[in-house]
């Protein structure tokens, strides 16, 4: 008998999601664990593999086509089995009638629906609309996005998974994908500008059958006054950037690629060491793709050139200030800081925080470092260990890897420990999934794996979702001690210091030991004090004999 697939919820705020691509087609073969299609949700665009045997009978919506959560799918069974009946119970026949019945009426009365517009423009429905692109929901604290930079401009031609745009979010710079074919319209904002979560960012389409001046005014939920007066506003900002535009010509025609820069990512990791913008480097690989021995013989030329008789002429009209005279510059806050702002001063003065710090001899977990380091293939790092020893000492203590929730408290079973990790604009917190189920091997490589993505702003959502403990490690910046404030909605979060050669007492006698130094930080609304000294002294157990983190 032919099994249904409805379009499941991939993501805790998913409503619906967009078919990205079908990897079957219907009549083709599938199996258990074959990669059915690519589902763009409001997070990230996810493959689907399918959990049943057969032939694929029927796809409820077509490339680019968008599916509510639990609408039908796809419906796999045996080749040339009936499944009309399943279609009509699932309601998967209904939808595409009224599309085909409606497109000829578009297409014929193309006069009337001009008139129309200004009426109707408040009425439309954007978030179903094939042409319009909402601005998506890219993290689950994203409240609005900054147009880091537009790949495609008003009148190119757009294929599905063209980059469109970098868009700035609370946590990263992330790369948006088209899912739609068509010329780019519309854009609703410049590089730089903000739009909040579900306002209009752009229009995709035919120019001769889409609207954009009705999409516009439904969208600023005014009338069609509003769009035509849009070119008008434009002319003068045009104008104003003429003057910029022309006093630096010499820089635009050094400049070797616009829009997005496909590059090594060891090339890419020398031009951030060597501050090189990857945007004057000619490519030699293939389809002029970067590579590190094109970053490695860059030589500067004409655009430092130019930028020398700016950098006089700004020297003369501005003197050298002073000394003691009061100098500053103001920078604009990024979304990131922004996020970070806010959520930890809610969590700093909401989460009523104390503090236990412990003392633990390192000696045994130094010595274990070195020997399992010797024929490593991966070099385990003392965080590692940390993190290690943390998970396991979270099982015996679920009460301290739990959530507050408001009207109740989630004790997790499972172990996500988050991973603070330091970027040029502020805090990602990547998470380590089932930390206590992994080996130390592991951990290294999925904790390195996630510091690059970080640090090269590849990290997508999913990645720093759903921790229920966070490590916070300023130990290798010379750090002996310090406090961190909770991540919510965990309950605690564990500050690490640096590992110091102090004086201890051993067998009666002062000997050097390797000394670290952890802080607990917890909320007081779910951890008592006896609570968390408990977990601190099982964590203390386990890294002063680490062999107990085999047993």
């Amino acid at each position: 008998m032919a099994e249904v697939i409805l379009m499941p919820r991939l993501s805790d705020t998913m409503t619906e999601g967009v078919i990205a691509a079908w990897h079957k087609k219907v009549g083709d073969s599938v199996k258990k664990g074959d990669l059915l299609a690519e589902i763009e949700t409001d997070k990230a665009t996810m493959e689907l593999e399918s959990y049943q045997e057969g032939t694929l009978l029927h796809v409820g919506a077509q490339n680019g086509g968008k599916l509510q959560v639990n609408d039908l799918l796809a419906i796999i069974g045996k080749a040339g089995e009936d499944v009309s009946a399943l279609v009509a119970q699932n309601g998967g026949g209904a939808a595409p009638a009224p599309a085909a019945k409606e497109a000829p009426a578009a297409e014929n009365k193309p006069a009337e629906a001009a008139p129309a517009a200004a009426a109707a423009a408040p009425s439309l429905d954007l978030a179903n609309m094939e042409e319009v692109v909402l601005m998506p929901r890219l993290s689950d604290t994203m409240t609005e996005g900054v147009i880091a930079n537009w790949v495609k401009k008003v009148g190119d031609i757009v294929n599905k998974g063209d980059i469109l745009a970098e868009i700035e979010t609370d946590k990263a710079t992330m790369e948006l994908e088209s899912y739609k074919n068509g010329t780019l319209l519309y854009t609703g904002a410049n590089a730089g500008e903000k739009i909040a979560v579900n306002d209009l960012l752009a229009i995709i389409g035919d120019k001769a059958k889409v609207n954009v001046d009705q999409i516009v005014a439904a969208a600023k939920g005014g009338g069609a006054a509003a769009p035509a007066a849009a070119p008008a506003a434009e002319q003068p900002k045009a104008q104003a950037s003429a003057p910029a535009a022309a006093s630096a010509p010499a820089a635009a025609q050094e400049v070797v690629n616009e829009g997005r820069i496909f590059a090594s990512p060891l090339a890419k990791k020398v031009a951030a060491d060597k501050g090189i913008d990857l945007k004057y480097v000619k490519g030699s690989g293939d389809n002029g793709r970067i590579i590190k021995n094109d970053v490695e013989n860059f030589q500067p030329s004409a655009q430092p050139a130019a930028s020398k008789p700016a950098a006089s002429a700004s020297a003369a009209s501005a003197p050298a200030a002073p000394a003691g005279q009061v100098s500053f510059e103001e920078v604009p806050v990024t979304q990131m800081r922004k996020t970070i702002a806010r959520r930890l001063s809610e969590s700093l003065f909401t989460a009523p925080h104390f503090y236990l710090t412990m003392s633990i001899d390192m000696d045994a977990c130094v010595a274990a470092r070195g020997k399992m380091n010797e024929n490593a293939k991966v070099k385990i790092s003392f965080n590692d260990l940390v993190l290690k020893a943390t998970a396991l000492a979270l099982k015996q203590h679920p009460k301290v890897n739990s959530s507050w929730l408001g009207d109740k408290i989630r004790i997790n079973h499972h172990v996500n420990i988050g991973v603070a990790v330091a970027v040029d604009e502020g805090l990602l917190v990547p998470v380590v999934r089932f930390a206590d189920t992994k080996s130390l091997s592991q951990i290294t490589v999925e904790v390195k794996d996630y510091a690059q993505k970080a640090k090269d702003k590849k990290l997508q959502p999913s990645d720093w979702e759903g921790s229920t403990f966070t490590i916070s490690n300023l130990g290798m910046f010379g750090i002996d001690q310090f406090t961190a404030i909770i991540n919510p909605p965990d309950a605690c979060i564990l500050a690490v210091g640096g590992i110091s050669q102090e004086p201890v007492v051993k067998n009666g006698a002062i000997v050097p030991g390797n000394v670290m130094k952890v802080t607990l930080s917890c909320d007081h609304r779910v951890v008592d004090g006896a609570t968390g000294a408990a977990f601190l002294q099982t964590l203390k157990n386990l890294l002063e004999e680490p062999l107990r983190m085999l047993i």
